[in-house]
């Protein structure tokens, strides 16, 4: 349905081609494009907007996984970078640190 998420016509022409995977999580999705960049749509508070940690998810991401409201992307780098709904761990500051070198 377009009211839970459905609707990516805001992203459609990022999503037309290059896309090697996509995943959802609540009432938002995210694709990761064979450039490793990830796109997001869906309800803002869902991970449908990633324009907080939107730098990080430009490049270099491997893989990206997401569940309730929130998503989390595994970089290159072994980085691992969250957004969505800080009430199903998209907030990781406590753990952060043990997060950034994940292999």
């Amino acid at each position: 349905l377009v009211r839970d998420g459905g609707d990516c016509s805001s992203v459609a022409d990022r999503l037309a081609a290059g896309v090697g995977s996509i995943t959802g999580g609540g009432s938002a999705f995210a694709a990761l494009k064979d450039t490793g960049e990830v796109v997001t749509w869906g309800h803002a508070c869902s991970g449908g907007d990633c324009s907080s940690v939107a730098d990080r998810l430009a490049a270099g991401v491997r893989s990206i996984t997401g569940g309730g409201d929130a998503f989390a992307a595994l970089k290159d780098t072994g980085e691992v970078v969250t957004w969505g709904h800080a009430d199903f761990s998209a907030g990781c500051t406590p753990v952060a640190d043990q997060l950034a070198a994940v292999n």
